[in-house]
């Protein structure tokens, strides 16, 4: 995973609420077995429609999704996560999340970014009105911000989350920190524990 310490960018407005893991990567999708190549399956049910905000070319190149409340909700899909992130996103900003969604962003160095709902509605509508209005998420500060707008919020993100992403830390990186401990324990653990793994 690699360190994240801002994102700064455009942003795309998916002006829907209560937005699922089996809308944000259709199931016909989940046949893959790398983690990559899922973008192209990005909303693609939706995106069939011409006029759906992903196939807008004001909106080409955001590394922003804002999203409605409740982004993120149903199935534990982890290829919800990856199909963002392959097609570009850094970052997601919502209101609500989904709490499985939520967890899989972090683990996997998307970043979940909470904000009020009157901070949600100004930056969708901003957005919305201006393409190119420039956010930036601080990451180690735990804000989001839209100067030209004048929106500074700070979002939840818990010490140890924030660690994840300002040193680039997944789950195994995390636990080859303790790589010294963990052989130390394996090259002292009594012969007898080791039988009954037969």
């Amino acid at each position: 995973m690699d360190a994240v310490r801002t994102v700064s960018g455009t942003a795309v407005p998916l002006d829907r609420s209560d937005v699922d893991t089996d809308q944000i990567i259709p199931s016909d999708w989940l046949k893959r077995v790398e983690r990559t190549g899922f973008g192209v399956g990005l909303f693609s049910e939706w995106r069939d429609d011409r006029e759906f905000v992903l196939n807008q070319p004001q909106y080409a190149g955001a590394n922003i999704l804002i999203g409605g409340p409740n982004f993120g909700t149903g199935s534990s899909r982890e290829h919800a996560v990856w199909a963002i992130m392959d097609y570009g996103f850094q970052a997601v900003v919502s209101p609500r999340f989904g709490d499985i969604f939520r967890n899989n962003s972090t683990k996997n160095g998307l970043v979940p970014v909470q904000v009020s709902d009157a901070v949600g509605e100004a930056l969708m509508r901003a957005v919305e009105a201006d393409p190119t209005l420039e956010i930036t998420i601080d990451v180690d500060r735990r804000t989001i911000s839209a100067p030209a707008i004048g929106i500074e919020e700070s979002f939840p993100l818990d010490d140890s989350t924030r660690e994840r992403f300002l040193e680039g830390l997944d789950d195994i990186a995390i636990t080859l920190r303790h790589v010294d401990d963990i052989a130390t324990y394996e090259a002292n653990r009594p012969t007898w524990s080791m039988s009954l793994k037969r």
